[in-house]
């Protein structure tokens, strides 16, 4: 039986446009692919190993192109709208009571900092969960086991009691591995506010 829900927070609750947010990011860096050593940057960021300074000075000193606020705005490109149905889902959610509600999400500080402006119920969304995991506070990511083995040893749960919703195959195989159940979600064709619909045979 389910008695925890562990949330992806990009393209679960959030929309995304990754393909076109990456897309744009080639034409305006002036590259096909993104270089190694920049790849590891990104990934650095993503678990507070640098600061948003140094993230942005790497990126302005590869890219002569690039001043600050045309990084930033670069940046936060993937990020779309947060419909508020879903916040509505889970705050019902919270209200019944019968589950540990835990977001885990592969975030950084510019993303939330831009959440943070556009979201105007960021706050209430955050209230809503048990425990809430940005990996950039955390020093974790996904699709590293590490990060599940955290929060299921935090919070003392067995994983055949977890459901995890996440959009991306790769944190999705992790945490089948480690027998969590799983929701593999389709951005824009599959909505979470459907879980109990989609997963009925779960609860």
């Amino acid at each position: 039986m389910i008695d925890t829900l562990i949330f992806d927070f990009g393209n679960v609750f959030i929309d995304l446009d990754l393909e076109e947010g990456l897309k744009t990011t080639l034409k305006d860096l002036g590259v096909e692919n993104l270089p190694p050593a920049t790849v590891k940057i990104n990934e650095a960021y993503e678990v507070g190993a640098i600061s948003t300074d140094a993230f942005i000075l790497h990126y302005t000193s590869t890219f002569k192109n690039l001043n600050r606020d045309a990084f930033i705005k670069l940046w936060n490109l993937i990020l779309k709208t947060f419909p508020k149905h879903r916040l509505e889902f889970l705050q019902q959610l919270k209200a019944t009571g019968k589950y540990k509600l835990i977001l885990l999400s592969n975030t950084n500080t510019l993303h939330i900092h831009w959440i943070k402006q556009h979201v105007p119920f960021y706050n209430a969304f955050k209230a809503c969960f048990d425990a809430f995991y940005l990996s950039h506070e955390i020093k974790l990511r996904k699709p590293n086991e590490a990060i599940f083995q955290f929060v299921l040893s935090t919070h003392h749960l067995k994983p055949e009691t977890c459901l995890f919703v996440d959009d991306n195959s790769d944190n999705i195989a992790t945490a089948k591995r480690l027998n969590i159940k799983t929701w593999h979600i389709t951005p824009y064709k599959e909505d979470v506010a459907d879980l109990f619909t989609v997963k009925a045979l779960l609860f």
